[in-house]
C-alpha cells in the first residue's frame, strides 16, 4: 500500500514581496492564523520565515519567530521546521540564529550555492509599498546564495549533532543530491533523509517534468530505501508538479512561500486554500494525508516536547 502523502506547508517564506500580494501572512499574529489553518486542512509539517511586521521584509530576529512558533504549536501538534535560508543576502549566522534559539524538530538545509534570480518578478509591477522591494529583487540580478561545504558542516553540527534537528534538504539542481550523498559519506547526518526537489527557481533546475523524473531516478539510486522525498515547484508549476510527485510516490509543499495563486490568475486568499486543493487532489487519487505524527515516524524526528518553545 502506498504512504500516506506528507503535506509541508511554507506559508510566507523569504521571496515573495507584500506588493504581490494583500494576502501574503507578515506579522506574527497572521503567520500563526495561516499556520493553523494549513494545519486543519492537512498539512502536517510547516516551514516557517519571519518577516518584520512593520515593512514585511525578510528577518532573522528569533525574538519574532518565537512570538509564532509556541502557539502554532500548541495550537496544532504540527511538526515545525524552521528555515535556515532566511532571507536572500543574510548571513550564515544570521540565517541559524532562530533555529538555534528554537532547536526545533526540522530546519531546512540548503544543498549548494547557486544564482537565486528573482528579479524578472519586478517587470509585473509597476509601484510598490515598500522602498525596499525592488531593490531586493533587483539585487539579485549579481547575486549568489551561498552555502559551501564549509556553511553546511558547520549548520549540520551545531543543529544536528548540537540539538538533535533534522533537515530538510533542499535540492535545487542534480548536483546538490550529489553533495547530500557525499555529506551522508561523511556521517554528517543520519537516515531517514528528508529531499525536497525544488523546481522553477531560476538558476535552479527548471520545472518540466522530464527533471522530475530524472532527480527521483538520481535520488532512489543515491539514497535507496533510507530517505523520504518531497516536491515543491515555484509559481504556476506548484499543482501539477506536486501532483506527479504524489502519483510517484513522494510527498508535497505548497504555500505562500512557494506560489501566490490557487488558479491561473486567481491569487490563492490563503495557505490553507492550497492545502485543500492538494489534499483534494491526493485523496482523488486513492491516497491518503499523513498525520503530523506519522511524518514524525517516517522522518525520526526528536518530539515537539524537546524543543526549546
Amino acid at each position: 500500500m502506498s504512504k500516506p502523502v506528507i503535506i509541508t506547508c511554507a506559508p510566507t517564506g523569504g521571496i515573495h514581496t507584500p506588493t504581490m500580494s494583500e494576502y501574503l501572512p507578515i506579522t506574527p499574529n497572521e503567520i500563526t492564523d495561516a499556520s493553523i489553518g494549513a494545519v486543519e486542512a492537512g498539512a502536517s509539517i510547516i516551514h516557517l520565515h519571519a518577516r518584520n511586521p512593520e515593512n514585511g521584509k525578510p528577518d532573522p530576529d528569533p525574538d519574532l519567530f518565537m512570538q509564532f512558533l509556541p502557539r502554532i504549536k500548541q495550537a496544532t501538534g504540527a511538526v515545525m521546521n524552521v528555515s535556515t535560508g532566511g532571507g536572500l543576502g543574510m548571513t550564515r549566522e544570521e540565517r541559524l540564529r532562530a533555529a538555534l534559539r528554537a532547536s526545533p524538530e526540522m530546519a531546512s538545509m540548503n544543498m549548494g550555492s547557486m544564482n537565486f534570480g528573482i528579479f524578472p518578478m519586478m517587470q509585473k509591477y509597476s509601484g510598490w509599498k515598500h522602498d525596499w522591494e525592488p531593490e531586493f529583487l533587483d539585487m539579485t540580478r549579481d547575486f549568489i546564495f551561498r552555502n559551501t561545504f564549509a556553511d553546511i558542516e558547520y549548520a549540520m553540527k551545531e543543529l544536528g549533532d548540537g540539538h538533535g534537528t533534522k533537515f530538510e534538504f533542499e535540492c535545487y539542481d542534480l548536483g546538490h543530491l550529489y553533495n547530500l550523498a557525499w555529506v551522508v559519506d561523511q556521517g554528517w547526518v543520519k537516515p531517514p533523509f528528508f529531499i525536497q526537489m525544488v523546481f522553477g527557481i531560476l538558476g535552479g533546475v527548471g520545472a518540466d517534468p522530464d527533471n522530475l523524473m530524472h532527480m527521483h531516478t538520481i535520488a532512489e539510486k543515491l539514497f535507496g530505501g533510507s530517505y523520504e522525498w518531497s516536491v515543491l515547484a515555484a509559481g504556476r508549476h506548484q499543482m501539477a508538479f506536486t501532483t506527479q510527485a504524489a502519483i510517484l510516490g513522494g510527498n508535497v509543499r505548497v504555500g505562500l512561500e512557494d506560489s501566490l495563486y490557487i488558479g491561473p490568475g486567481q491569487k490563492a486568499k490563503s495557505n490553507a486554500e492550497q492545502v485543500r486543493k492538494i489534499r483534494s487532489i491526493i485523496e482523488n487519487l486513492g491516497l491518503t494525508v499523513a498525520t503530523p505524527d506519522e511524518a514524525r515516524q517516517r522522518l525520526g524526528l526528536k518530539g515537539g516536547d524537546q524543543t526549546a518553545f
